[in-house]
């Protein structure tokens, strides 16, 4: 603790990076704090005036921080947990307070909810987005079920594109950084006629790999993606607008490996591999992969949006969002992260989406309403095959064993929701929403067993359960009082649902379960406020959560009555009730022009109080003495930045960053079966991350040239965790990025 206290004090009075960006002062007034207009409940207000826990990012501020990807702004929102997916170049792992949903597979549902422009992202692949010539990023805290309803029901994250105008802009920027890092970006805009722009955007960002396999030299947990987005902003009459936007992303990578955590086994657990050791003085990170697999992940995704907005009077607005998307993904995954064929797997999907929303808005001088009507068909097709050679041993012949998986799952989800706020004075003002789903999932799925030296094990079996069905009234009340023009406090309910689904990883038929619905429920209580003439920031928000039938994955180990070998068993359990308490500090300071100084300060207390799993039978059939997953007590981030301002007109910025994480579990099953002793390799212990920057600007600010570091002290430090013992005792932690350093030149005009 008293290392943490020193680092803080330190790190309070250092220099800047992203969160002291997201916050950063603004170019008329270099001595206020600046303010994001955010459209958090889908209508236009301040950031400050919004009745519920919120960190905007402007384009402009995450442009000087340097931050390429969303996974950069891990760190710098309180209780935010936002990093790469286990296995996957192409997903995202997103937790907020202690509630989300880390794994890809198809048949899981996120829960925090991921918007571009709007439309909603049905998969958590494709969502490990570069920040393209975006507006601003809106980061939203606890369920937000009744304005965006679909699987928000730990928040949601909200990428804004920049609308093309009447202005003419063109950016471009290129980067070169260690790790043979090569990132070129572009982006242009303007108008075609006095009613109509356009604006195009590209990326091209490559980076060799964290990770080399000690034998064969290959490298992995590199990066190769390209994408382009292309935008129409017609304006054909005075209160009738059209957006019309397309975009097309391509990932074509190495492996995402992780490490093994302990000594790997055969199905009569006798050891096969003691891994190489998890590093950690220094990064010098090697994992073996195994030999004659592609060893890559590819995705291709794409997708073409059309808002159409009209004014049907100064109060009353209809909006229509309607969206399609595709996407594709061939990832190889290496369960068991060494050179054997313990676990490895080709996970292809292809899945597309279409969705409709309409809106209509209504702003009056005392009540402000929004409501709509939303629909979302998604069909997704998986092919899997999973590699297990090594997994068998000799008591069986080392009989080479391959899986094949193929199935389909099909979603509708329908809803109605209504939002209204009204003034009922001049400082205060009531809120209240109510949403209402309907979703249907139709599932099929076959799986084949083949052992190339036990035939008669052989099996197959075909699951088609009934459509399962789920509805959820979900509702919202809150109310605000401005204390002043420059406070406001607030307290909010609001309640969080995620249907049902069928099992995806199950390995037989009587694994091949339905599971039911989560939901949560939040009361929250906050303050926004803004001091000494808006030099100084505080907002704060304190919260408690009931979750309850969250949906867990989890592992054990059976025996087929079929061909009597041990089966793994991967199930998914409604788990019962987690209780979640926290409370979040964000606050920024300007004391002097130029200097800024900025703090995040998040604390969870999350405790299982109801998780029934009859394997625990020394424990009355329960494990809920087990640590929730991805919920670390403390997350502390305590910047600053310093801008010089030289005798030509230039600018010199210095910034620096401390983040600091707590101790946490990496995965759900964390401790021993039917055991509460922990198991070592699923925790990641305390550490801190240290980033900085310099860059200069000509006296146009339309030149800069930058120098970022990023995890200055080369820590080492566990991200996520596969917990997969019944197959071959498996247990994989996948770790950050080591000391990365980067130089970029940007122009603007």
């Amino acid at each position: 603790m008293n290392r943490m206290v020193k680092c803080a004090l330190l790190a309070g009075a250092a220099l800047s990076a992203i969160g002291t960006a997201a916050h950063a002062q603004s170019a008329q007034d270099t001595t206020a704090v600046e303010d994001i207009i955010v459209t958090a409940r889908r209508t236009e207000e301040s950031a400050q005036k919004t009745p519920l826990a919120l960190t905007a990012f402007s384009g402009q501020s995450l442009e000087r921080a340097g931050a390429q990807q969303v996974t950069d702004l891990q760190g710098a929102v309180p209780n935010l947990n936002l990093v790469q997916g286990r296995g996957s170049s192409n997903s995202t792992n997103i937790y907020i307070r202690g509630v989300g949903q880390p794994d890809s597979l198809q048949t899981f549902d996120p829960a925090v909810g991921v918007y571009v422009d709007d439309v909603y992202y049905s998969r958590i692949r494709g969502t490990q987005f570069d920040l393209l010539d975006l507006e601003r990023i809106e980061i939203l805290r606890g369920p937000q079920g009744t304005l965006y309803g679909k699987n928000t029901i730990g928040g949601a994250m909200k990428l804004v594109s920049r609308r093309p105008d009447q202005e003419f802009r063109a950016r471009g920027s290129v980067a070169y950084g260690d790790y043979d890092l090569i990132e070129a970006q572009g982006a242009v805009s303007g108008p075609v006629t006095e009613n109509l722009a356009l604006g195009l955007s590209v990326l091209h960002s490559e980076r060799g790999g964290y990770v080399t396999d000690p034998v064969t030299g290959a490298e992995y947990n590199d990066k190769h993606t390209q994408a382009i987005r292309g935008s129409l902003a017609w304006d054909p009459a005075a209160n009738f607008r059209i957006d019309l936007s397309a975009d097309y992303s391509k990932d074509d990578a190495g492996l995402t490996v992780g490490q093994a955590q302990n000594d790997l086994t055969d199905l009569l657990k006798s050891v096969v591999l003691y891994p190489v050791a998890t590093p950690t003085a220094e990064y010098d990170f090697k994992t073996r992969t195994t030999p004659g697999l592609p060893n890559e992940t590819r995705l291709e995704t794409w997708g073409t949006a059309l808002r159409a907005t009209w004014d049907l009077s100064d109060t009353l607005s209809l909006k229509s969002i309607t969206s399609y998307r595709e996407l594709a993904t061939d990832d190889y995954i290496d369960f068991d992260a060494t050179e054997l064929e313990i676990a490895d797997s080709l996970v292809a999907v292809d899945q597309n989406q279409v969705s409709q929303e309409l809106q209509l808005t209504y702003s009056g001088n005392r009540l402000n309403a929004v409501a709509g009507l939303y629909y979302l068909k998604e069909e997704v097709a998986s092919h899997q095959e999973s590699y297990n050679d090594a997994l068998l041993g000799p008591a069986f012949g080392n009989s080479g064993f391959l899986r094949l998986i193929d199935d389909t799952l099909e979603t509708t989800s329908k809803a109605v929701y209504g939002n209204l706020s009204y003034d009922v004075t001049d400082k205060l003002r009531l809120s209240a929403g109510v949403r209402y789903t309907e979703e249907e999932k139709d599932y099929w799925r076959h799986t084949t067993a083949e052992y190339n030296l036990l035939p008669a094990f052989n099996s197959a079996y075909t699951f088609a359960p009934d459509t399962g069905e789920y509805d959820d009234t979900s509702i919202m009340v809150s109310a605000d009082y401005q204390l002043s023009d420059d406070a406001m406090v607030y307290a909010r309910y609001a309640q969080g649902f995620k249907s049902g689904g069928f099992n995806g990883r199950a390995n037989s038929a009587t694994e091949a379960t339905e599971y039911q619905p989560e939901t949560a429920d939040t009361f929250e209580v906050g303050a926004k406020t803004t001091f000494w003439d808006r030099r100084f920031r505080l907002n704060a928000a304190a919260f408690m959560t009931q979750y309850e039938d969250f949906q867990a994955r989890v592992a054990g180990l059976d025996t087929d009555p079929a061909t009597g070998l041990p089966s793994p068993v991967l199930s998914v359990l409604n788990a019962g009730q987690l209780d979640i308490f926290g409370f979040e500090l964000e606050g920024v300071l300007v004391p002097v022009s130029g200097l800024t100084l900025d703090a995040q300060v998040g604390f969870l207390e999350a405790d299982y109080k109801e998780f029934n799993d009859e394997r625990y039978v020394g424990f009355n059939g329960s494990r809920s003495f087990q640590d929730p997953a991805f919920s670390p007590k403390w997350t502390l981030r305590f910047g600053g930045q310093y801008e010089w301002s030289l005798a030509n007109g230039s600018a010199l910025t210095v910034g620096g960053a401390a983040k600091y994480r707590s101790r946490m579990a990496l995965a759900v099953d964390n401790t021993y079966e039917n055991s509460d002793a922990e198991i070592p390799g699923m925790y990641q212990d305390a550490y801190w991350l240290y980033d900085a920057r310099v860059v200069w600007s000509d006296a146009s600010d339309r030149y800069s040239i930058g120098v970022y570091g990023q995890n200055l002290s080369d820590e080492v430090y566990k991200t996520d965790a596969q917990e997969f013992s019944s197959i071959g005792n498996i247990r994989t932690a996948y770790f950050g990025a080591p000391r990365t350093w980067m130089i970029k030149l940007t122009a603007k005009y």
